[in-house]
């Protein structure tokens, strides 16, 4: 039988994360390009029963017992589908609540939330992630390839209605796919329509894992600055880059500089020139630093806007070009 319960596993966003799979594989309202579980086999709208409440509701408990609360911090929806086509998610984050003193997330499409019930159950919630990769419906079927029933000004307005009423902390994530959603028209569209939402963070993601179409890859390096930058003018500080490796503090640790380095520019580019300040500082030689964090391959430079920043290196992308 699938396992519905597992982990807990480490994450930049929710710390110890004990994940909860209600939703077989694979049920869902998209079928993303970039999708790590491939195509949907089941594209559907439709919410009803996959199991019964209890069953996730009490595997979720002895899996919490057994590995210990101390290493949770989280108890999340991050099923091999969309968590909202659950009918009972709403029951299941409340038992869940009721029988641990856990903080529950679910990360969502949010492709279903201009229906009341789904937005009622998300209430439930603790934390909620939802998808924003695209603001015009064209390039929303391109990347997302919804449900045909689906329609995005009803998706955008059932987000939007969702993030006025919604008392736990928002977070949204926009998955960046070269030559689809990447343009600076889209990207402006998209983070405006973000900072309406008012999210605790905006997530910036490429695909870092075998997506369900080959051409699925990232932007280059220039590009995902260029959007952080635009995301930064209507966010400031909220904004964070998902790029592979787990982030942490902005903090050079003179042990680790290179771990330390890597980690910082997952979440954040770093101007060359503040970097080379940084690790001066720490009383380390910048020149070597940077020389060998460029040499290894994980880290390139990118010129924007005549200053140089030191970026992660993206999978599937062989050249720094921009269009």
């Amino acid at each position: 039988m699938l396992e519905t319960v597992f982990g807990p596993v480490p994450s930049r966003r929710l710390g110890r994360s004990l994940g909860v799979n209600n939703i077989p594989p694979k049920h869902c309202t998209y079928s993303c390009v970039y999708c790590q579980l491939g195509r949907t086999d089941h594209l559907t709208v439709n919410r009803r029963r996959f199991y019964d409440w209890d069953f996730i509701v009490r595997e979720v408990v002895n899996k919490a017992n057994r590995v210990g609360l101390s290493h949770i911090d989280y108890v999340t929806f991050v099923p091999d589908g969309e968590p909202t086509l659950d009918v009972f998610l709403g029951k299941e984050i409340r038992e869940i609540k009721k029988k641990l003193p856990v903080r529950v997330a679910v990360i969502t499409n949010g492709s279903l939330l201009w229906m009341d019930d789904v937005r009622s159950d998300l209430q439930e919630a603790d934390w909620v992630s939802v998808k924003v990769d695209a603001v015009t419906e064209d390039i929303y079927r391109r990347v997302d390839r919804p449900h045909p029933s689906l329609r995005l000004p009803a998706v955008r307005g059932g987000i939007e209605e969702f993030s006025r009423a919604y008392n736990g902390v928002l977070v949204t994530e926009t998955m960046l796919v070269a030559g689809v959603n990447d343009s600076v028209s889209e990207i402006e569209g998209i983070a405006r329509f973000v900072e309406k939402l008012n999210p605790a963070k905006a997530y910036i993601a490429v695909p870092t894992r075998p997506p369900a179409e080959a051409w699925a890859i990232p932007p280059s390096e220039k590009v995902v600055l260029m959007a952080y930058q635009i995301f930064e003018e209507y966010l400031g500080n909220r904004v964070e880059l998902l790029l592979g490796a787990e982030g942490g503090d902005f903090v050079i640790d003179p042990v680790k500089p290179i771990e330390s380095i890597l980690g910082i520019i997952s979440v954040h580019p770093i101007r060359k020139n503040v970097l080379t300040r940084l690790l001066a500082d720490k009383g380390l030689d910048p020149n070597e630093v940077i020389g060998g964090l460029i040499g290894s391959g994980e880290v390139a430079v990118v010129e924007f806007e005549g200053e140089e920043f030191l970026v992660r290196r993206l999978p599937g992308r062989k050249d720094l070009s921009s269009r």
